[in-house]
C-alpha cells in the first residue's frame, strides 16, 4: 500500500496578479499528511511558483496515476488562482461552464488546466486505489466532474475585508467567445436545454473544494498570516480532532468556521461513492495491519493508526503507555526501554522489523 502526494502552491504568477497564502497552504497540508495520514517526506512532492507550469503539473499527475496500484492512497492539493470559461464540449450540464486551474504560466490560449483534463487523467486510476483532491481556488466545486455532492447551504454574514479573491478573470474575448453556441453544442450531442443528462467518472475520487462552482475562494489574512481560508480551517480542525473525524463532520466544521469569520464561501465535499467515504475519516481506508512507515521522534509529532498499533502492543506487553496515536517523547522513551529489555539496538526508532515484532 503506497502513498503519493502532489502539493502545488503558486504565489508568484507569471504576468497576472500574485497571491500570498499558497505557500503556507502547501506547508500546512504537508504537515497534515505526515502527522495524521501516514505520509513520509519521500511520499510528498511539493511544486511552487515557476516550477508549477501546466506541463509540470500534468506530468506529475500522470506519473502519480501511472504508479497507482490497488490499495494505494493519493493526494493532489492545489492552491492558486482558479477561473472558468464557457464549456466547449457539452459535458457541463448544469451551468454550461468549465472550471479550470491556473498554473504559473497561465495564458488564455489553452494554457490552463480544465476539470476535463483532470478527470481524463484520474479516470485511469485502478480500482481499489483512492484519490483525495483538494482545490483551494475559485470556482473549484465540481472541479473533477464528479457525480455526488454533499448538501449545500446558503452563505450568510458580511464578508471579511482582510482577504483577496483567488479568482482570475478571463479576458473579454475568452469570456464571450462561445456565447450563442450553447444550443449548437447541446444539439450536436443529443442534449436539449432544460433536459440534459450525462455520465461522469466512477473512479474512486474524493474532491474537497474551497467553494462552490459559482463562488470565489479567499486568500485570507488569518491571525497575521496569509492562507487559503479553506486549507487553513481544514488543517485546523484536523489538528483539533487528531484526524479522528468523518469527512462529513469535518466539512461542517470548516463551513461553520468560514461563516463565523465572515468569509463568503461554501466548501464542497464531492465523492463518487458518498456512502463509503463521507461518514469515514480520512484515515479510512488508508491503513492496514502492516507497518507503513518508520516511526521516530520529530517535530511536529508523527500521528496515526500505525503509532497507535505500536503503543497498544507495548501496553499489552506491560509497558506504561497510552495508545493515543501520537509519537511523542514518552512513546520514544518506552520504545527505547523495550529495545533495551530485548537486546535490540537502542535508538527509539520503530522501523518495519520492530513493528512486525510487536504488532503480531
Amino acid at each position: 500500500m503506497a502513498r503519493r502526494a502532489l502539493l502545488v502552491g503558486i504565489n508568484d504568477y507569471k504576468g497576472v496578479s500574485d497571491l500570498r497564502g499558497c505557500h503556507n497552504d502547501v506547508g500546512n497540508m504537508r504537515n497534515i499528511l505526515k502527522e495524521y495520514l501516514g505520509f513520509s517526506n519521500n511520499d510528498i512532492r511539493v511544486v511552487i511558483d515557476s516550477r508549477a507550469t501546466k506541463e509540470a503539473i500534468l506530468y506529475r499527475l500522470e506519473y502519480m496515476v501511472s504508479k497507482a496500484r490497488p490499495g494505494d492512497f493519493m493526494v493532489f492539493h492545489f492552491s492558486g488562482h482558479g477561473s472558468r470559461i464557457r464549456d466547449r464540449n457539452g459535458d457541463e450540464l448544469e451551468d454550461g461552464m468549465d472550471e479550470l486551474l491556473c498554473p504559473w504560466d497561465i495564458n488564455w490560449d489553452n494554457g490552463f488546466i480544465l476539470d476535463d483534463d483532470l478527470n481524463l487523467i484520474f479516470s485511469r486510476i485502478p480500482q481499489g486505489a483512492l484519490l483525495e483532491v483538494f482545490l483551494d481556488c475559485c470556482h473549484s466545486g465540481t472541479g473533477l466532474d464528479l457525480v455526488s455532492s454533499s448538501a449545500r447551504s446558503a452563505a450568510s454574514g458580511n464578508s471579511s475585508s482582510s482577504f483577496q479573491s483567488r479568482y482570475l478573470q478571463p479576458p473579454p474575448d475568452i469570456r464571450y467567445r462561445f456565447e450563442g453556441e450553447e444550443d449548437q453544442l447541446c444539439s450536436t450531442r443529443g442534449f436539449t436545454q432544460g433536459n440534459r443528462s450525462g455520465t461522469r467518472s466512477t473512479v474512486n475520487h474524493i474532491l474537497w473544494a474551497g467553494c462552490s462552482a459559482d463562488q470565489e475562494s479567499a486568500d485570507a489574512n488569518i491571525n497575521g498570516s496569509y492562507n487559503g481560508a479553506f486549507t487553513y480551517y481544514f488543517c485546523k480542525h484536523m489538528r483539533e480532532t487528531g484526524g479522528n473525524i468523518s469527512r462529513r463532520n469535518l466539512l461542517e466544521r470548516i463551513k461553520n468556521s468560514l461563516k463565523y469569520n465572515r468569509l463568503p464561501q461554501i466548501p464542497q465535499l464531492e465523492c463518487t461513492n458518498p456512502a463509503s467515504y463521507e461518514n469515514n475519516p480520512l484515515q479510512y481506508p488508508c491503513y492496514d495491519n502492516a507497518a507503513t512507515r518508520t516511526l521516530f521522534l520529530t517535530t511536529p509529532y508523527m500521528r496515526g493508526e500505525d503509532v497507535k498499533n505500536i503503543q497498544s502492543a507495548l501496553a499489552k506487553a506491560g509497558y506504561r503507555v497510552t495508545p493515543d496515536g501520537v509519537f511523542g517523547p514518552h512513546t520514544f522513551a518506552i520504545i527505547k526501554q523495550y529495545q533495551k529489555d530485548n537486546n535490540l539496538k537502542i535508538d527509539g526508532i520503530a522501523g518495519p522489523e520492530l513493528y512486525k515484532r510487536l504488532v503480531k
